[in-house]
């Protein structure tokens, strides 16, 4: 049986599907090419803020209508906004799977926008933004973001400012969506077990009507890094500390192996060499994680970690030593193939959850045109040699070129 299949509607909307015999829950999406990073100066969180209001009202249901939909089914419906997507989702029993595709449908390309409910879910965004606040070590990551994209708009932060947030009403809502709506840049992602013809058949239903429009947005691409050390004092116990720098984008042929590379140091595995070092050996830290993310043309490196003040040079000293370790040794033939194994493993197991494929899948069409299937990722992964990823470590574990943001404790 193929991965998933592929069919475009006349107005450019991709519907995608893969079929599994065993569930008898259908996952839903509807995933834009639209995020905040395509914001304007004046309009920074109106990505995220059109998210939250697409729940708020449209022409045929108010606000009420929308939440009990799929939740009196025992459904689920959600969303989310990222630099570069927006994504409405939801997830019911299949003998339900109609009604999922219709709500979508009519939030994602219906919303109506009531001033009302604009006045009430911007409250709910300063809420928001607020517990991001009192929350440091995810206030840091943000930002980190800044500090590695300075001015460019990935820097940005995703829920905006409060003074963006106050300013937003129903005009910039819709001019926001009619500047970057563009269908052939929209993909509608199903996972269940109803057949590819049925899927077609039910999505067509909802979005066959929506008029085709392009836009002739352009992303420009961040230009301006320059490695910076800054340091700032919160009102928290522990030091945050956010490390990192620029990485490749999503073409990139090295996205891959650097992939592995941060697997290894900092990925979700409890062996992870960071959390070994760190946590394990010295116990400096309760948890360090390295992620890296691919953008359409940049890409991002970071570690983050928190600790008592006192172990901030050792815990530091200690990062230096894995990243030169990596730097200056090959891996051996069988830390290699431990690594391929653990990786191969991990996805393996994400591809188990079909709602995350589902959503894997919309992205993945969106950023590549394709969805690579777990032959091809691990005949690429084994493809990957010990002195490639040491040649990746030179070039992008130099700390030279890494920048670091800090938050330290007020004195008392």
């Amino acid at each position: 049986m193929e991965e998933y299949q592929l069919h475009t509607l006349s107005n450019g909307i991709k519907i995608a599907h893969k079929q599994v015999q065993h569930t008898q829950i259908a996952h839903w999406g509807i995933m834009l090419d639209i995020g905040s990073r395509d914001e304007g100066p004046h309009q920074q969180g109106l990505a995220h803020f059109w998210e939250h209001m697409a729940f708020k009202g449209t022409k045929k249901r108010k606000s009420y209508h929308i939440i009990n939909r799929l939740e009196t089914v025992g459904g689920e419906l959600n969303a989310y906004t990222t630099k570069e997507k927006v994504c409405f989702h939801a997830s019911l029993l299949d003998t339900h799977s109609d009604k999922a595709i219709e709500l979508l449908a009519d939030i994602a390309f219906h919303s109506v926008f009531p001033d009302k409910q604009i006045e009430k879910e911007r409250g709910v965004i300063l809420e928001e933004m607020a517990m991001y606040h009192d929350s440091p070590e995810e206030a840091i990551q943000d930002d980190f973001d800044e500090v590695i994209f300075q001015q460019h708009q990935l820097g940005k932060n995703i829920l905006g400012n409060a003074d963006s947030v106050r300013s937003f009403g129903r005009d910039d809502l819709q001019r926001f969506i009619a500047e970057n709506l563009d269908t052939e840049h929209i993909i509608v992602s199903s996972v269940s077990k109803q057949p590819f013809s049925k899927v077609v058949k039910q999505a067509e239903k909802y979005v066959a009507d929506i008029a085709h429009r392009t836009t002739h947005r352009v992303r420009t691409a961040p230009t301006l890094y320059q490695p910076q050390n800054l340091q700032m004092t919160r009102g928290i116990t522990q030091a945050q500390v956010a490390m990192g720098r620029p990485a490749y984008a999503l073409a990139d042929e090295r996205r891959l192996p650097f992939f592995m590379l941060i697997n290894l140091l900092g990925g979700p595995g409890m062996n992870s060499r960071f959390n070994m070092s760190l946590r394990e050996k010295y116990g400096l830290v309760y948890a360090i994680d390295a992620s890296y993310t691919a953008y359409l043309d940049t890409g991002f490196l970071g570690v983050y970690f928190g600790t008592e003040p006192k172990n901030l040079e050792k815990a530091s000293s200690l990062i230096s030593k894995e990243l030169r370790l990596l730097r200056d040794n090959t891996l051996t033939t069988k830390q290699l193939h431990d690594l391929k194994q653990q990786l191969m493993g991990q996805l393996a197991m994400s591809e188990e959850s079909n709602q995350g494929f589902m959503l894997m899948m919309g992205k993945s069409l969106l950023d590549t045109g394709r969805v690579d299937t777990l032959k091809e990722i691990f005949a690429e992964i084994e493809a990957v040699s010990a002195k490639q990823l040491q040649d990746i470590a030179n070039e992008l574990f130099d700390e030279k070129t890494w920048s670091t943001l800090t938050y330290l404790p007020e004195a008392d």
